[in-house]
């Protein structure tokens, strides 16, 4: 998982920390370091000195750099020191699927971090390196952050959750899995049939509910799926059902006919939760898609699914970033339980494992 994008940030990882290690000069290798005016002896730095010592994160003169580096084993990069290694980042993330403006994003962040400070160094200079590719990919990740447990806990009920995306990206099998995962928590669950364009679609989604043990209610093909929402709904409310998992017929953002007939869906039985399902390995396709369905109706959250299959990782970076919605979930694999609630500090990690 991911491992095209773990190859690319541990070469920008090796190429800045052979910029930091060309940069830092051990004591044992240099005397003094001199300027006009300045003059800096190698010998170990007295008591009275110590007020003066340089504390990481705060920008110096040359005189202080000078004492830094023969006697502190800190580094100072400037802009120019990461010229070269952050275009390499950038054309990196780019190949992996991040989108321009969320590149960007990371680069100035690590850039940021990085430029005209004072970093100490311990015997991995790449941790200096990985630290800060770490912190700007989380931010980028976890600027919006939705608890769906803590949501579903604290909401009136029923809640009804409604499901949208593009044909074959994993919607029903997704509702299916996060219906085992909310019976597992001890709620009662309804799903509604409400893909009623394809053909087939109610039969499958039909298998997956009684596999998974939860009440279904659905009409025959080509009824209104508003209808279906809505007697769904009904049926939860007159049975204490806590929450509705509403399917809808996949199409693209598009398609004049099946937005309008979406919109009419959400008018009819406003959803508490709008959710938008794609596959992780679509990559920027995917990316855009949210953008587009968020613009012609607004989301509330997205799911990727076949996450465990995707080398790059790059959807999963960008989309939260792009539509300004959270992540709520990964699909990792096939069975009901392979749902996985998402967390953007595991995901970073699993980046530099």
């Amino acid at each position: 998982m991911f491992n095209k994008l773990k190859d690319k940030l541990s070469g920008f990882k090796k190429s800045l920390g052979n910029t930091i290690d060309e940069k830092a000069v051990p004591i044992e290798e240099t005397a003094s370091i001199e300027e006009p005016g300045v003059h800096v002896d190698a010998k170990p730095i007295a008591e009275d000195t110590r007020e003066s010592e340089i504390k990481p994160e705060k920008k110096v003169g040359f005189a202080q750099k000078a004492k830094a580096l023969v006697f502190e084993r800190e580094v100072f990069l400037n802009e120019s020191d990461l010229e070269d290694p952050l275009w390499e980042l950038e054309m990196a993330l780019l190949e992996s699927d991040l989108a321009v403006s969320v590149a960007e994003a990371i680069v100035e962040s690590v850039k940021t971090e990085l430029v005209g400070t004072s970093k100490k160094i311990g015997r991995n200079t790449g941790n200096i390196v990985e630290q800060a590719l770490k912190n700007a990919i989380y931010n980028v990740m976890s600027a919006n952050i939705f608890d769906f447990d803590e949501f579903i806990k604290n909401a009136p009920k029923p809640v009804n959750v409604v499901f949208i995306g593009i044909n074959g990206t994993g919607k029903t099998t997704s509702i299916a899995k996060l219906s085992k995962r909310l019976k597992d928590m001890d709620y009662s669950v309804v799903i509604a049939a409400g893909d009623t364009f394809r053909a087939g679609a109610i039969d499958q989604i039909a298998i997956h509910a009684e596999r998974v043990g939860v009440k279904l209610i659905k009409q025959q093909e080509g009824s209104d799926p508003a209808a279906v929402v809505y007697d769904a709904v009904q049926y939860a409310k007159g049975h204490g059902v806590d929450v509705v998992l509403s399917d809808t017929a996949g199409r693209m953002h598009t398609n004049v006919n099946l937005m309008a007939q979406l919109q009419k869906v959400c008018r009819v039985t406003p959803p508490d939760l709008l959710i938008f399902v794609d596959e992780a390995v679509a990559g920027n396709d995917a990316v855009e898609r949210a953008s587009q369905f968020n613009d012609a109706i607004p989301i509330d959250g997205s799911i990727l699914t076949k996450t465990d299959a995707d080398a790059k990782g790059g959807s999963a970076i960008s989309i939260a970033y792009i539509t300004g919605k959270p992540i709520l979930f990964l699909g990792m694999g096939q069975g009901y339980d392979d749902l996985q609630k998402f967390d953007p500090e595991w995901f970073v990690n699993q980046l530099f494992e």
